[in-house]
């Protein structure tokens, strides 16, 4: 049972998301969850040894499967955009080592994607075209949305997470998408710390290793339906034990706030 304090958090975390961020795909994961995934998106994913390595470590040693059960492959374009990536191409059986279709596919868009009308346009225009091509495939669309920049940054400001959400949600809810809500997992990790730091100190944009990990939970919660918490996985010992508790904790507590609304 979850501590009455920790309810109250996640009641109140609940209350505080737009309710446009909260359309989620009404269709349940098989069994336990997907086994081949796509990621596409920019160097948000590949930074610190790559996204999509952290969710599979953590996804095997959670749902108990050999690492061989597990398809990941992530494709990243620096400082892309989504309407750069090639997606029919990604989809066609064999063009990039798979002849079977993905279970899942998430999209991230450019860390800007928000931020103006022109890119809000473009990201928009690329999630409608990239859903209806991955939904022919048969396989399932998920969002990525992508956190907010630091404060040192000179696109920083204070209600970044909230325009973000925004825009991930209406898309999702366009394109009867599943949201991995990252965004909302960082801003609430920092609301209970106001000391952390997730981004590079070089850059106030990219994950550090404790963002990476944080995002990593967050899509592995989303994914798979699951807790993160209790994981021992901590990228062989990069992440400090009581970090690891802490932003297995946060993600936890965003997605169960996030699906309950």
């Amino acid at each position: 049972m979850i501590p009455r304090t920790r309810a109250i958090i996640i009641a109140a975390l609940a209350a505080m998301l737009p309710v446009q961020a909260l359309a989620q795909d009404a269709t349940a994961p098989e069994e336990d969850g997907p086994r081949q995934v796509l990621f596409v998106g920019n160097s948000y994913f590949y930074y610190n040894n790559s996204l999509h390595n952290h969710v599979r470590r953590m996804a095997v040693e959670g749902l108990g499967v050999p690492l061989g059960d597990l398809d990941y492959r992530s494709i990243t374009i620096s400082g892309g955009s989504l309407m750069h990536h090639p997606i029919a191409h990604y989809l066609t059986p064999g063009a990039i080592g798979y002849d079977t279709p993905f279970d899942v596919v998430i999209l991230q868009g450019h860390s800007g994607a928000a931020l103006s009308e022109r890119r809000t346009g473009s990201f928009n225009e690329a999630v409608a075209a990239a859903s209806e091509q991955i939904r022919e495939t048969g396989a399932k669309v998920a969002l990525y949305m992508t956190h907010a920049y630091g404060e040192g940054h000179k696109d920083f400001a204070a209600d970044n997470t909230e325009i973000i959400a925004d825009l991930y949600g209406k898309a999702g809810e366009s394109a009867g998408a599943v949201v991995i809500p990252v965004g909302l997992a960082f801003a609430e990790a920092q609301r209970r710390d106001p000391e952390l730091v997730l981004h590079q100190t070089y850059d106030d944009s990219h994950p550090n290793v404790n963002g990476s990990y944080l995002a990593a939970a967050t899509v592995y919660a989303t994914l798979y339906g699951q807790s993160p918490e209790g994981l021992e996985y901590d990228y062989y010992g990069a992440v400090d034990p009581d970090m690891r508790v802490f932003l297995q904790e946060v993600a936890a507590d965003t997605v169960e706030a996030f699906e309950a609304r």
